[in-house]
């Protein structure tokens, strides 16, 4: 590339110096020989006007017919005689432009061109002692017509000077080049070439030496990288954007089967969930999954990779989880049969308990027993309904339809209902509600948003205050409670979620409640293919958020 540009430009250098030598000369000898040849005229004027003063017009008319044209124009500017017309039929010469000058200033020249600009006439006048004007004309070939005329001889040189030049520029540039082409980038401290070129061997040199040391570190990285995944009992995968495997450990190959990677990472597995998952990913979505294989269950956790804001990869952890999800499954099936055995005898305990509290039993037996047996009864049936909702979350048999919802609207609606428990205890709501649309079950994100805000009132400080927002962000909406209430433990901030489980026993019992409530929340979050984030801070604050 370097060759022809080099090249190209001696080439035109050349050539531009031929056309402008050409020109210069031309121009040159143009202006050379007319100014001979304008002096030619004028002398033949200077002796002519002579002998017309002496002889008058029988001189003019005795001379012979030469190149130049002579007129003789009277002070009127009637013509006299004409050496090239008859004088007779010729218009009147007054208004020429070297006649008036010569009757004013006894001399007088002009130049006149054809149409074609291919012929240069030239007019010299002398006045008369009479008052008349004597003229002598001449024509001239212009330089465009003796380019014209030469043409075959120019083209002829034309075509000598382009072969001479482009046989020296092809020489020239590849003497030039050579050098160049002979640097070794790998030692261009060693090499003997041009002096202008030693600053940028330097750099090379320096920059040769800081990506051998960067190679030397990346190699130590990469080495240090695959004992660590080589030592893991997680399968680790990373793929491209096209789901190319590009780094693997053992443990990977083991989960799932394999003996080796070949291209795609769904040659190592096609299920369903694994394709989803993958997919996800790879469209900047965190993603999970659970994998049966080979009657063992495996968690496959999927993370989108960024770069530029743009996916162009993801990461792929596999974790063995079967004794966990043996474990999590005993429990669902022991939660859902209590909460099917209990249902139906504890809404008749709550019957005959609304019988007592409105007085069908002796009186004095029903203030105080009576109302305890209706609000232990209430009490488990909302913990039957919400082991039974967590059962249904769990195993995606909630038999309810995704539509479209604003959870602005939600949110609002469950606030409202909440008001009354709220100014109880004097605590007062903020909000800060945007429009913004969710995918989702109205029943379930109901009870979601209900949960966390009926926690942010039984767990909060007397007069204190719930802070609920909701977030479009950009497609990805966000619901956010906080509190000021009494918080939680660092210790037990990742075990809230989990079912039954409470912070402070006693003070639960008190303000009653199931225990489920973030149980609730957090399976909701994973129907509607959300995630939940818990920031809490001990005896300030709670806060909790949904992102969507």
């Amino acid at each position: 590339m370097m060759t022809k540009r080099i090249f190209r430009a001696i080439f035109l250098v050349a050539l531009a110096v031929f056309l402008a030598g050409t020109a210069l000369i031309m121009g040159a000898l143009y202006n050379y020989y007319s100014g001979i040849y304008e002096s030619q005229i004028q002398e033949e004027a200077a002796y002519l006007s002579t002998a017309v003063e002496d002889l008058g017009l029988p001189y003019l008319e005795g001379l012979e017919r030469g190149s130049h044209r002579i007129t003789w124009v009277n002070s009127d500017g009637t013509v006299l005689f004409d050496s090239a017309a008859n004088e007779d039929r010729m218009e009147n010469h007054l208004d020429r432009e070297e006649i008036q000058e010569a009757m004013a200033d006894g001399v007088g020249e002009s130049e006149r061109y054809s149409d074609t600009l291919s012929e240069r006439s030239y007019y010299y006048a002398l006045a008369l002692n009479d008052g008349s004007v004597l003229r002598v004309s001449g024509e001239q070939y212009t330089v465009l017509s003796l380019l014209l005329s030469i043409g075959h001889y120019i083209i002829l040189v034309l075509v000598v000077a382009l072969a001479l030049s482009l046989f020296l520029a092809s020489r020239i540039s590849k003497a030039i080049i050579r050098p160049l082409n002979g640097i070794d980038l790998e030692h261009p401290e060693d090499v003997d070439t041009y002096d202008e070129l030693s600053p940028l061997l330097g750099r090379i040199a320096s920059q040769n030496r800081q990506i051998r040391t960067q190679l030397d570190e990346m190699k130590a990285k990469q080495q240090e990288f695959a004992t660590i995944t080589e030592n893991m009992n997680e399968g680790l995968l990373v793929i491209d954007q096209q789901t190319a495997v590009l780094s693997y450990n053992t443990a990977a190959l083991r989960l799932l089967g394999a003996d080796k990677v070949e291209g795609s990472v769904f040659s190592l597995n096609r299920s369903e969930q694994f394709r989803d998952a993958v997919d996800a990913s790879l469209h900047g979505r965190h993603s999970q999954a659970l994998m049966e294989l080979s009657e063992r269950t495996y968690q496959l956790i999927a993370n989108p990779v960024h770069e530029h804001d743009q996916v162009v990869g993801a990461v792929l952890l596999l974790l063995d989880v079967t004794e966990r999800e043996e474990r999590e499954k005993l429990r669902r099936e022991f939660t859902a049969n209590v909460s099917h055995e209990l249902k139906t005898p504890l809404t008749s305990i709550s019957g005959f308990a609304e019988l007592m509290k409105n007085g069908m039993v002796k009186p004095e037996d029903v203030p105080h027993f009576a109302g305890n047996i209706y609000s232990e009864a209430q009490r488990l049936i909302t913990l039957v309904g919400d082991i039974i909702r967590l059962s249904q979350l769990d195993e995606g048999t909630t038999g309810l339809e995704k539509v479209p919802l604003d959870l602005a609207k939600v949110t609002e609606s469950v606030v409202e209902r909440l008001r009354g428990a709220a100014e109880q205890r004097g605590i007062t709501f903020s909000l800060q509600l945007e429009q913004a649309t969710v995918l989702g079950n109205q029943q379930i994100l109901d009870e979601m948003v209900y949960n966390l805000c009926d926690n942010a009132i039984k767990y909060n400080k007397e007069q204190g205050s719930v802070h609920v927002t909701v977030d479009p962000n950009k497609g990805h909406p966000v619901l956010t409670v906080s509190d000021t209430g009494i918080g939680i433990p660092y210790a037990e901030q990742g075990r809230v979620f989990e079912r039954f489980y409470r912070v402070d026993k006693s003070h639960s019992k008190e303000i009653g409640g199931t225990g489920l409530g973030l149980s609730i929340v957090k399976h909701g979050a994973a129907y509607h293919n959300a995630k939940v984030e818990l920031e809490s801070v001990p005896g300030k604050s709670t806060t909790v958020r949904v992102l969507f």
